[in-house]
């Protein structure tokens, strides 16, 4: 399979690129700064340079993908639409392109759906006021991607963590995984590239925890 990767040298960007070259795929990675990718040239790798508001340069990074994965990060505190201006641009062309697959990254901090009482009623109501500004973009690109048309996954992880892949991965469809509040970003990466080719979880949300 060919995966075009977007947020290629980021925290999880990065585990996504080398996790599916591991494991024979093609990748394509999206980069700003080719410096950054953590990964020596190889045949079956492709680094694109690419702000995303240069249409040709995003079109040149979907040319024969199967699928896309976008792990675009924020990094501001303040009021953003990054993720959710990003998710037009990908969405737009992708079908331009003809590319149907999607996977991109939020957050389970913006959704209670399963969670515990206290969890619902107590810490996420403190969590979201720090991350508000966060999770209203992380929310707007939900909708974005749910109104795309393409064949989108939600992937919802817990607090990122730096560290080895555990192996250790839970999911659940609709819900977030209750009694787990954090994951590795390799085991984040790990369970994005699963559901690439998971029939069971397109055009779902999907809450992963370690």
């Amino acid at each position: 399979m060919h995966i075009t990767v977007f947020g290629a040298t980021g925290g999880t960007g990065r585990h996504v690129v080398t996790q599916a070259l591991d494991a024979g795929h093609r990748v394509t990675a999206v980069v700003r700064d080719p410096a950054r990718l953590p990964v020596p040239p190889r045949d079956d790798l492709t680094v694109v340079t690419a702000r995303l508001d240069d249409r040709q340069a995003v079109q040149q990074a979907l040319a024969d993908a199967d699928a896309v994965v976008d792990a675009l990060g924020v990094h501001t505190s303040g009021p953003t639409t990054f993720r959710a201006d990003a998710a037009r641009v990908i969405t737009a062309a992708m079908r331009e392109a003809g590319v149907r697959r999607l996977v991109v990254l939020s957050a389970a901090g913006a959704h209670t759906e399963g969670d515990s009482a206290p969890v619902r009623f107590l810490v996420k109501p403190v969590l979201g006021w720090f991350l508000r500004h966060h999770f209203a973009d992380m929310l707007a690109m939900e909708e974005v991607v749910r109104a795309s048309g393409l064949d989108w996954t939600i992937v919802l992880p817990p607090r990122l963590t730096d560290g080895p892949a555990t192996g250790s991965i839970r999911r659940q469809v609709g819900s977030n995984v209750r009694g787990s509040y954090s994951m590795t970003r390799a085991d984040l990466a790990a369970a994005v590239l699963q559901a690439v080719t998971d029939d069971t979880v397109r055009a779902a949300s999907l809450s992963v925890a370690g």
